[in-house]
C-alpha cells in the first residue's frame, strides 16, 4: 500500500499540514539581518523535510526516527546554509548528519524558521510548537491584554531574547505558561531565525540551558531531543491521533481515544514502524465506518485537523 505512488499524498498533504510546513510560504525574515534568505531557500527547507518524511514512509522506519535520524536531504542552497561541503547543484541528495544538534525534525531549518519572527527567534513559538505538534499538550491560550514582548530599540541598550523574556515573565499571569514553553524554546536558541547555527544573540552568548516541566535539565537541541524521547508515548500518541484525523477527515475527539491507544499499542509491538500505524487506521472501526458511509473506492485527500492555537510572542 505504501509502495503505491499515491502514498506521496501522505507527504504532500499530511506531513505538511501536521508539521505546519505551509506556513513557510508566509514567513518574511528581515532581509537586512538575513540577506541569504529568499524564496528558493524557503522552498529547499520545505523540500528537505518532505523528503525526510517520505524516507520514513517508504523505508518503513520507526516513527521515532522523525526525532533521531542521522541523515537528511539537501541541495546546494541548503548545504551552504548548514555549512555542509561538497554539495553542488539543485538536485537533492541524502547526506549523513554527524552533528547531534541537527538530527531529526528539530534540527531542520523549515521547523526552526516557521517558529521564529522576522528579526529574532521566538522561544515561546518554538516551545508551543513542540508542546502542541509533537507532544499533543498545547498550552492554554494567553490571557487578554497581555503586553507584547519588548523589542530592542536603537536608543536603548540591546538585550538578548532570553533577557527580554525573563522581564516579560515577571507578569504573574504570564509566568505559568511561559515556565512550560520557554525552556523548550531556549534549548533551540542556538538556531537563529532562519535555522542557521549561532553562538551569539544581540552580542551575548546564547544560553540554551533550562529545565523541562518534568524536571529534565536542558542545555541544547540534543538534550531536548532526549527529553522528548523520554515521553515517546506522548509523541507516538500525538502522531497516531494526527494521522487518524487525516484518514477520517475530521477532528479526533475523546470517543476516538481508545482507537488511538489501540493503534499505538499495536505499533509498539512492531518497532513503531510507519506501516503499522497506517494498517491500524485502515482496519479501525471509525475508518471502516467512514468508508462505508462515503462508499468511495479511494480515500479523499483531506487536511489534518489540529487544535486551535493562540498567538505566540
Amino acid at each position: 500500500m505504501l509502495a503505491d505512488s499515491r502514498s506521496s499524498a501522505l507527504t504532500a498533504n499530511f506531513a505538511s499540514q501536521w508539521l505546519h510546513l505551509q506556513n513557510l510560504k508566509t514567513v518574511q525574515p528581515d532581509a537586512y539581518l538575513f540577506p541569504s534568505f529568499n524564496r528558493n531557500l524557503a522552498d529547499s527547507m520545505r523540500r528537505e523535510t518532505e523528503l525526510f518524511f517520505d524516507s520514513i514512509i517508504h523505508e518503513d522506519r520507526n516513527v521515532l526516527d522523525l526525532l533521531t535520524a542521522d541523515y537528511t536531504f539537501v541541495d546546494d542552497l541548503l548545504a551552504r546554509h548548514y555549512g555542509i561541503s561538497n554539495v553542488l547543484g539543485s538536485r537533492f541528495r541524502r547526506v549523513p548528519v554527524n552533528d547531534e544538534s541537527r538530527r531529526g525534525l528539530l534540527g531542520q531549518a523549515s521547523i526552526l524558521t516557521l517558529t521564529s519572527i522576522s528579526n529574532r527567534t521566538s522561544p515561546v513559538a518554538r516551545g508551543k510548537y513542540v508542546m502542541e505538534v509533537l507532544l499533543g499538550t498545547p498550552p492554554p491560550a494567553p490571557p487578554p491584554n497581555v503586553p507584547a514582548l519588548q523589542e530592542n530599540k536603537d536608543s536603548a541598550k540591546a538585550a538578548s531574547v532570553r533577557e527580554r523574556l525573563e522581564e516579560h515573565r515577571k507578569n504573574a499571569v504570564c509566568a505559568a505558561c511561559h515556565k512550560m514553553m520557554d525552556p523548550i524554546g531556549f534549548a533551540l536558541d542556538n538556531f537563529d531565525p532562519v535555522g542557521a547555527w549561532r553562538i551569539k544573540d544581540s552580542g551575548f552568548s546564547v544560553d540554551a540551558t533550562g529545565q523541562l516541566f518534568d524536571g529534565a535539565k536542558l542545555d541544547g537541541p540534543a538534550s531536548l531531543r532526549q527529553a522528548i524521547l523520554s515521553h515517546s508515548g506522548a509523541f507516538l500518541s500525538t502522531f497516531t491521533e494526527s494521522l487518524l484525523a487525516y484518514g477520517l477527515g475530521r477532528v479526533v475527539d475523546y470517543r476516538d481515544m481508545p482507537v488511538v491507544r489501540s493503534i499505538a499499542a499495536e505499533a509498539a509491538h512492531n518497532d513503531n514502524r510507519f506501516s503499522t500505524f497506517v494498517a491500524g487506521i485502515v482496519k479501525s472501526a471509525p475508518f471502516q465506518m467512514r468508508n462505508a458511509e462515503k462508499n468511495e473506492s479511494e480515500p479523499a485527500d483531506v487536511a489534518v485537523t489540529t487544535r486551535p492555537t493562540g498567538p505566540a510572542h
